[in-house]
C-alpha cells in the first residue's frame, strides 16, 4: 500500500508529516474494493474511491452518539478547497446543535420528502407544515394557493433543509432561478410566501432572523390587466360562444353568466342551488360570505338571460348540490379549470376577431359597459361586488338590489342589440 496516504480512515506517520495535494487525489487508484482517504486538515474529512473509480469527498461526524456521514460531493467537480470549506463549516454547525445534512452543504438540486414520511422538527418541511396548519389555514380563503407554492417551488428544494441554515444568499438563488425561468410573477408570489413564512418562524421563536431580506419584487412590479372586450368582440363571442366551445360546455355558461352578472370565477365555481332564486319577476343570486372575496354577503340581481344559462345548467348538474360539479360529481368545479379551457380555446376565438383575453376580462368589460350606459359609480362597483371604500362601508348598508338589477337590465339589452347579427340590426 502506497505509504503517502491514509486508507480506512487510518493516518500513517507519512500522511501526517505529507500534505495531501490535488494531484495525489487525482492519482489514486482503482481498487477491487471501495476504500477512503483522509484528509489530515480537516478532522473526518475523507474522499471515498468505490470499487469504479468514481471519488467522493465525505465527512464523518458522531450525530447525538451515532456514527454518521454527510456527502459533500464528487471529486474533481468539487475541489479539495472547497471540500475543506464545506466540512469546517459542517463542523460548525454540530457545534451549534444542527445535522449538517439538513444544511444544503451539498447542493442538490431537488429535497423530495417521500410520501407519508414523518416531519423531522425543525426542517423546512416541518416550517411550512406548521405554517398552513397555524397561519394560513385559519386565516385564508383559498389555502390551497399558498399550500401549491409551498410544494412547487420550495419544498421541493428546501424539504430536508434545517431551517435555521436557510441564508439570504438561498433565497435569492430560488428566487433569480424562478426569475430566469420566465416566470416573473411567481417569483413575486414565492417571495411573498417566504416573507410571511420566515416571519412566523421569527413569531415563533423557530429562528433568530429571517433571511428574507428583499429590497424589491423580485419578478418586478406587476401591472394590472387593462384588457376590455369592444362591442366588436362581444357581439362575436355571444354568437360564436357555443360553437368554439361545444366540447366545453360549462366554460360556455361561465363565460355568459360573467358577462350578464359581472361574477367572479370562483363564485361561480362554488355556487350552491341552494343559494340561487330563479323563480317570480325578482330571481336573484346569493353569495355567502365564505365565497366572497370582500368576506360579507352579497346579494345579485338575476336578469332572464343568466336565468336561463342557470336554468340549462340544472338540467345538467342533476341532483348536485353545485351549479357546477366537478366530473367526479363529489364537489364543484375547480375555479381555475375554466380559466384553463378558456386559455386553450384563444385560437378559435381569434378566427372570429376576439384577441387572447381572460375570465377576468369580461368583468372589467361590464364595469366598463356600465359606465357608458351612464350607470352611477356606486352602483356599477355594487354589480361587481366591490366593497365600498373608507367610511362608506360601515355606514351605507343598503344591498342596492333594485339598482344594480336596473343597471343589468340595462346591460343585458346592450349586450342583445350587439349580439344580433349585423343584417337584424339594419
Amino acid at each position: 500500500m502506497d505509504q503517502k496516504f491514509a486508507i480506512s480512515g487510518v493516518l500513517t506517520e507519512s500522511t501526517r508529516r505529507r500534505r495531501i495535494t490535488t494531484a495525489h487525489l487525482a492519482a489514486l487508484p482503482r481498487r477491487s474494493k471501495p476504500y477512503e482517504v483522509s484528509d489530515p486538515a480537516i478532522p473526518g474529512l475523507q474522499l471515498h474511491v468505490s470499487a469504479s473509480g468514481a471519488k467522493v469527498w465525505q465527512l464523518r461526524f458522531l450525530w447525538h452518539d451515532k456514527r454518521s456521514r454527510l456527502t459533500l460531493g464528487a471529486f474533481p467537480a468539487l475541489s479539495q478547497s472547497v471540500a475543506r470549506d464545506r466540512a469546517r463549516d459542517a463542523r460548525k454547525l454540530i457545534d451549534q446543535g444542527i445535522d449538517p445534512r439538513r444544511a444544503g452543504l451539498r447542493r442538490n438540486r431537488a429535497q423530495v420528502l417521500p410520501k407519508d414520511c414523518p416531519l423531522e422538527h425543525g426542517t423546512v418541511a416541518w416550517l411550512a407544515a406548521e405554517f398552513m396548519e397555524r397561519f394560513i389555514r385559519p386565516h385564508r380563503k383559498h389555502p390551497e394557493d399558498v399550500q401549491r407554492v409551498l410544494d412547487v417551488e420550495i419544498l421541493s428544494r428546501w424539504s430536508t433543509r434545517d431551517v435555521r441554515t436557510i441564508k439570504p444568499r438561498d433565497v435569492l438563488e430560488l428566487l433569480d432561478g424562478i426569475v430566469e425561468r420566465g416566470s416573473p410573477i411567481m417569483a413575486n408570489r414565492v417571495a411573498s410566501t417566504l416573507t410571511q413564512m420566515f416571519k412566523f418562524a421569527l413569531h415563533r421563536s423557530v429562528i433568530d432572523a429571517s433571511p428574507v431580506q428583499l429590497l424589491y419584487r423580485p419578478g418586478g412590479p406587476e401591472r394590472p390587466r387593462e384588457r376590455v372586450l369592444g362591442d366588436n368582440e362581444v357581439g362575436p363571442l355571444l354568437r360564436n360562444l357555443d360553437s368554439v366551445l361545444k366540447r366545453a360546455p360549462h366554460t360556455a355558461a361561465m363565460v355568459r353568466i360573467c358577462l350578464f352578472t359581472a361574477c367572479r370565477r370562483g363564485e361561480l365555481a362554488g355556487a350552491r342551488w341552494e343559494d340561487l332564486d330563479l323563480e317570480g319577476d325578482a330571481p336573484t343570486w346569493r353569495i355567502p360570505p365564505e365565497n366572497s372575496k370582500t368576506g360579507a354577503e352579497c346579494i345579485n340581481a338575476l336578469v332572464p338571460q343568466a336565468v336561463k344559462v342557470f336554468k340549462r345548467l340544472k338540467v345538467k348538474a342533476g341532483r348536485s348540490p353545485w351549479v357546477l360539479p366537478s366530473e367526479s360529481g363529489d364537489g364543484p368545479i375547480e375555479a381555475k379549470l375554466l380559466t384553463r379551457s378558456i386559455a386553450r380555446h384563444q385560437r378559435a376565438f381569434a378566427r372570429f376577431g376576439i384577441t387572447g383575453f381572460t375570465l377576468h376580462d369580461l368583468r372589467r368589460t361590464v364595469r366598463t359597459g356600465l359606465a357608458r350606459l351612464r350607470v352611477p359609480p356606486h352602483i356599477a362597483e355594487a354589480v361587481l361586488n366591490h366593497r365600498a371604500p373608507g367610511i362608506v362601508a360601515v355606514y351605507d348598508r343598503h344591498s342596492y338590489i333594485d339598482e344594480k338589477r336596473d343597471a343589468l337590465t340595462k346591460w343585458a339589452a346592450h349586450l342583445g342589440k350587439i349580439e344580433a347579427p349585423s343584417d337584424a340590426m339594419g
